[in-house]
């Protein structure tokens, strides 16, 4: 998912109807306010973030994204109508990943997306990922729970990484769907049910760090 936060809604649709043109998951926003309470959903692959909004402008959202643990590592792309030097300058140190200037084309747009999200998948093959007793290594596609290998199924092992990558939010089971299982598989949400059950067991007392919210899904918090 591409979360493009653009106040103006001709842009905004544009912007939209491209990425999903080039096949991209794509989310129109108009604020900040609206960005935080979407953060709160799900986690996207990147951000396109206007630096001129209504209310907390571009750079202020950018200093709230990298200052919190559960969003700091987020891809974000600034756009602004601006052409001065200081804005791209500030935007890049603040720890945007790349900055359009407006008027941008939409090709280039999706360019800029695309190199970003490769160099972000670089990163992320070596990532380590910790919660409590769990740890996850992408790169070598290995998990330890408590200092114990654990082998896991492809979906089990996905699961884990969605989880372990977004600690405290809450995923329904049509989202885990998904996210987990391609488009052509029958949305039957049970399934999800079926593989949590088998990857708590198989992660021992670790497997309680997934919790199930009544009526919502599951989401997961380490255990103290």
């Amino acid at each position: 998912m591409i979360l493009c936060v653009e106040d103006d809604n001709s842009i905004r649709d544009l912007m939209i109807y491209t990425f999903r043109t080039a096949g991209f998951d794509a989310k129109g926003l108009n604020s900040g306010k609206e960005l935080f309470e979407e953060l709160k959903r799900e986690k996207p692959q990147l951000i396109m973030l206007d630096i001129m909004l209504p209310g907390e402008d571009g750079i202020e959202i950018l200093k709230r994204l990298r200052n919190t643990a559960a969003t700091a590592d987020i891809p974000v792309i600034m756009a602004t109508a601006k052409g001065t030097e200081y804005d791209k300058v500030v935007g890049l140190d603040l720890g945007a990943d790349d900055y359009l200037a407006k008027p941008f084309g939409m090709m280039e747009m999706v360019s800029r997306v695309r190199a970003v999200l490769r160099r972000t998948e670089q990163k992320e093959s070596s990532k380590t990922l910790r919660v409590g007793n769990l740890v996850l290594n992408a790169g070598e596609h290995t998990v330890y729970a408590e200092s114990r290998r654990v082998n896991l199924a492809l979906k089990e092992y996905r699961l884990l990484k969605k989880f372990m990558e977004n600690t405290g939010l809450v995923f329904s089971r049509d989202q885990l769907l998904q996210s987990i299982w391609d488009d052509s598989y029958i949305r039957e949400t049970r399934t999800v049910d079926v593989h949590i059950a088998t990857l708590r067991t198989k992660l021992g007392s670790c497997g309680n760090y997934i919790e199930t919210v009544r009526g919502v899904g599951y989401r997961m918090e380490a255990k103290l």
